[in-house]
C-alpha cells in the first residue's frame, strides 16, 4: 500500500511498470526526478485562438475542433512565436487510481523563459491539476510571452508529481522541522507555507536581477549556454534596495533567503496575496527533495523569481515577501536526491538565468 505524500522516484517507476503511467514512445529513465516525471511533446502543435479548458463534459480534442487554426509539425523543430497559444499532445497518458492526484508545473527553466506552459486534460476545469483516478491523455498548452522559441518532439518542458492521500504539512509540521533542520536561513516566516522575500541589497556589487528585452531572436530550446544573456536581457541595478517594476514586464529575480527541502519533502512555491502589490511570482513550479540540501551538495539554494508586473508601476523594496513555499510530506524516500546524484543544473544557485545562457 502506498503511504500518504507525494510519490518518489521508484514509486513513479512502479507506476510505469504497472501502466499507471504510459507513454506512446518508451519513458526514458533520465525523465524520473526524486519526486516528478518530466512530460515529453508529441509530434504536432495546434495554433489556437485563444486559451481554453475542455470542461467537465468535454474532451481536449473536441475543444481543438472549436478552436484550432492550423497544425505545426514539431519532428524537425518549429518556431512557437511570441504572443500565441499553441495546445500540444504529449507523448505521456495516466491512468490514476482513486485516491491519486497529480499537479504539473512548467520546468524551472522554462518558467525563467517566461514561457507559459499549462497542462490540460480532458473533462478538466483547472490548469496543470489531474483530478483522482483519471484516465485519459494530457496536453500541454504553451504561449511564449517575452521570446519566441524552437521546440521539437520529445522536448521536456513540464514536470509532473503524484499526490496520495493528503500531502501538505501544517504550519505546526513546518515548524518542527525547521527546528529539527533548518529549512531556511534566518527566521522562518511561517504561515499556510514558508514565506520568501526579495534580495534587492546583494552582498557585492549593485546587480540584483533580469529584465526581458522587447524585441529579440528565436530561442531554440535544445541549445545550452549558448545564447548570450546581452542580447535578450538587460541588467537591473539597486543601489537602494528597490527597484520600480515596468508595467507588462517580466523579470528574474532572486530570494533574499537560501532555501532547504530535506529528502523526506518536496515543495511547490504558490503565489503570495494578490494585495501585496502589482505584481505577480509565478508559479516556478516544484522542488525536489534534496534541493539545497547540504548531503547533496546544497548547503542553502537560493529560490528564483520569476515576476511579471500588472497595471501599475510598482516599487518593489528588500526584504519584501513575495511568495511561499507549501511543503509536503513524501510517500517514501526517493532513490536519488536533487543535486549531485543526478546533475542538478540549479543546485546551489543564486540568481541566474535558463540554462540556455552563457554563465555570465
Amino acid at each position: 500500500m502506498t503511504h500518504s505524500g507525494v510519490l518518489a522516484d521508484h514509486q513513479i517507476r512502479d507506476m510505469i511498470a504497472d501502466g499507471g503511467i504510459s507513454a506512446s514512445v518508451a519513458i526514458a529513465d533520465g525523465q524520473i526526478q526524486p519526486a516528478s516525471l518530466d512530460l515529453r511533446l508529441g509530434a504536432t502543435a495546434y495554433r489556437v485562438r485563444a486559451s481554453f479548458l475542455a470542461g467537465r463534459t468535454r474532451k481536449v480534442t473536441e475543444r481543438l475542433a472549436d478552436f484550432q487554426m492550423h497544425a505545426i509539425d514539431l519532428t524537425e523543430g518549429a518556431v512557437l512565436e511570441k504572443g500565441c497559444v499553441y495546445v500540444v499532445p504529449l507523448l505521456e497518458a495516466l491512468a490514476l487510481p482513486a485516491g491519486m492526484t497529480a499537479a504539473a508545473s512548467a520546468k524551472s527553466s522554462i518558467g525563467r523563459l517566461d514561457l507559459l506552459t499549462r497542462i490540460i486534460t480532458d473533462h478538466g476545469v483547472e490548469f496543470d491539476r489531474v483530478p483522482a483516478g483519471y484516465t485519459g491523455p494530457l496536453f500541454v498548452e504553451i504561449c511564449p510571452r517575452s521570446f519566441s522559441v524552437v521546440a521539437r518532439m520529445g522536448q521536456m518542458l513540464n514536470q509532473i508529481i503524484f499526490r496520495q492521500g493528503k500531502t501538505m504539512m501544517s504550519d505546526d509540521e513546518l515548524r518542527a522541522l525547521h527546528a529539527q533542520s533548518p529549512i531556511v536561513s534566518g527566521d522562518p516566516v511561517i504561515s499556510e507555507g514558508l514565506g520568501f522575500s526579495v534580495d534587492l541589497k546583494p552582498a557585492s556589487g549593485t546587480l540584483v536581477g533580469y529584465r526581458a528585452k522587447p524585441h529579440t531572436g528565436v530561442i531554440d530550446l535544445s541549445l545550452l549556454a549558448h545564447y548570450d544573456p546581452t542580447d535578450y536581457w538587460e541588467e537591473v541595478h539597486s543601489k537602494d534596495g528597490w527597484i520600480i517594476l515596468d508595467p507588462g514586464a517580466f523579470y528574474i529575480l532572486v530570494s533574499r533567503e537560501s532555501i532547504v527541502i530535506p529528502p523526506m519533502q518536496a515543495a511547490e512555491m504558490a503565489p503570495y496575496l494578490a494585495m501585496v502589490g502589482e505584481f505577480r511570482v509565478h508559479y516556478a513550479g516544484f522542488f525536489d527533495p534534496g534541493f539545497g540540501y547540504a548531503a547533496a551538495g546544497g548547503a542553502g539554494s537560493r529560490g528564483v523569481l520569476e515576476v511579471r508586473c500588472h497595471e501599475a508601476p510598482f516599487v518593489l523594496e528588500h526584504g519584501q515577501v513575495v511568495g511561499r513555499l507549501v511543503y509536503e510530506h513524501m510517500s517514501a524516500m526517493p532513490a536519488a536526491l536533487y543535486g549531485q546524484e543526478i546533475k542538478s543544473n540549479y543546485q546551489g544557485q543564486g540568481l541566474k538565468l535558463s540554462k540556455h545562457f552563457k554563465s555570465t
